[in-house]
C-alpha cells in the first residue's frame, strides 16, 4: 500500500486554519458610525452587501444580477486601540473556483495604517468547506490608536460580516478620503479581481489604497458585455469623479465592441457632462503570443478604441481618454497571470502601477510622496 497523502496543516501549523480570539469581543456592524463602509453605492438605502441595486427600474441580465451580490471591492475601514480585531462571516456559498484561492474568493484581509501608508496584515484562514467562519485577524500586546481597513471578498456574497474588538477600546473614524466620491471601475473578471490570492490584490484596491480614494468594483465575471440597462446603473452612482470602461475581454468581439462602446460613453456622459471617462484596452493575454489572430484582433480592438476616443474628443468631448492597456503586465506577461488571461498578485501589481499615474492625472492629485 502507499503512502498517505500529507496533511499539510498537521505537519506545519502556519497552513492551519486561524480562529477567532479566546477573549469576548464585543461586534460591530460595519454599516454603524463611527466605522465607513465603501464600495456598495446602494448600501445606506438597502443595507445589503451588494454592488448594484437589489431592484433597479430595469431588469438587469440575470447573470450580472447573480455577480452584482460578489462584494468585490467592498472595504470597512475605522480607527481603534483595539489589542485585538476579528471578523465574523456568513458566506452566500462556500469556496469553489479551481484556480483562484478560497482566500481571494470568500476571504476578507487585513490592512494596517492610514493612507497612503496601509501595510498588509493578515488573511482570513478558515475551512472552505464552511459557509461561516470566525477569525482573529490581528492580536497585539501594545494598546495604541491605528487605523485598520478590511478587503471584502471578491468572488462571494457576504450575508452577514461583523468586526469584533475588544469591550471598551476606543472606535473612531479613518482618515478621511484625499477625494469625495468614488471612481467606478466597469468591467470583467479581470476589473472583479480574478484571480488574486486574496481580496487586497485586486488592482481596484491596490490603488484605493495608493491614492486614498474609494473605487467602486463594477467588474462582473465574463459578462461585463456593455447593456445599456447596466451602465444605465453605472451612470447613477453618486458623485462620481471618474469612470473607467475596460471591458474589451466581455465584449464579444470588435464589432461587437464598436457597436457598444459609443452607447456605454454616451449614457455615461448624459448624466455626468464633466466627469472624466476613461476607455482601457485589454491586457494581452498568453495566447496572442503564439496565436496571430488573437494578437491582430486585440490591435486591431485597440486601435479602434483610440480612434473612437480621439473622434469624440475632436468633436468636443475633451473629458474622455484612452489608455493602451495591452502594456499592463510588462514585456514578459504571461508570468503575471495564472491561466493565460486572469492576473496573479504579480499581474495586479504590475497593472495598478500602470494605471496609477493616469488616475492621478484624471482626478488631479500629486504623484507618490
Amino acid at each position: 500500500m502507499g503512502r498517505r497523502a500529507p496533511k499539510v496543516a498537521q505537519l506545519d501549523k502556519r497552513m492551519a486554519p486561524l480562529a477567532g480570539s479566546t477573549t469576548p469581543m464585543v461586534w460591530h456592524d460595519p454599516g454603524d458610525m463611527p466605522l465607513r463602509l465603501a464600495g456598495f453605492p446602494w448600501f445606506a438605502q438597502e443595507r445589503t452587501y451588494r454592488r448594484l441595486p437589489k431592484r433597479p427600474a430595469e431588469k438587469l441580465p440575470a447573470a450580472v444580477d447573480q455577480l452584482a451580490d460578489c462584494t468585490a471591492g467592498g472595504q470597512v475601514s475605522f480607527r481603534t486601540d483595539s489589542r485585538q480585531v476579528a471578523v465574523r462571516v456568513e458566506l452566500a456559498g462556500p469556496a469553489d473556483m479551481c484556480h483562484m484561492p478560497a482566500t481571494g474568493q470568500c476571504g476578507f484581509d487585513l490592512y494596517v495604517g492610514a493612507a497612503p501608508e496601509q501595510r498588509f496584515h493578515s488573511v482570513t484562514k478558515y475551512d472552505v468547506r464552511s459557509r461561516s467562519y470566525e477569525t482573529l485577524l490581528f492580536d497585539h500586546p501594545e494598546t495604541l490608536l491605528r487605523d485598520f481597513t478590511l478587503n471584502f471578498p471578491l468572488y462571494q456574497g457576504v450575508r452577514q460580516v461583523l468586526v469584533g474588538l475588544l469591550p471598551g477600546a476606543q472606535v473612531a473614524p479613518p482618515v478621511p478620503w484625499t477625494l469625495e466620491g468614488p471612481v467606478v471601475a466597469y468591467g470583467t473578471s479581470i476589473t472583479q479581481g480574478g484571480c488574486a490570492s486574496r481580496p487586497g490584490m485586486a488592482w481596484t484596491n491596490i490603488l484605493s489604497r495608493a491614492l486614498n480614494v474609494e473605487i467602486v468594483n463594477l467588474g462582473f465575471s465574463g459578462n461585463g458585455k456593455g447593456e445599456p440597462e447596466v451602465l444605465r446603473l453605472v451612470a447613477q452612482v453618486a458623485g462620481a469623479r471618474l469612470f473607467v470602461l475596460d471591458y474589451e475581454g466581455n465584449a464579444g468581439g470588435r464589432e461587437q465592441l464598436a457597436h457598444s462602446l459609443p452607447e456605454c460613453i454616451r449614457i455615461l456622459r448624459q448624466a455626468h457632462p464633466a466627469v472624466p471617462i476613461l476607455v482601457v484596452s485589454r491586457i494581452a493575454f498568453a495566447s496572442d503570443l503564439t496565436h496571430a489572430q488573437s494578437r491582430a484582433e486585440r490591435e486591431l480592438s485597440r486601435d479602434m478604441q483610440a480612434r473612437l476616443v480621439e473622434r469624440l474628443r475632436l468633436a468636443g468631448d475633451c473629458n474622455l481618454h484612452f489608455l493602451d492597456g495591452s502594456t499592463r503586465l510588462g514585456p514578459d506577461f504571461t508570468e503575471g497571470t495564472v491561466d493565460g488571461v486572469h492576473p496573479t498578485d504579480l499581474g495586479f501589481m504590475r497593472m495598478a502601477a500602470a494605471l496609477e499615474p493616469e488616475l492621478r492625472r484624471l482626478l488631479g492629485l500629486n504623484g507618490p510622496q
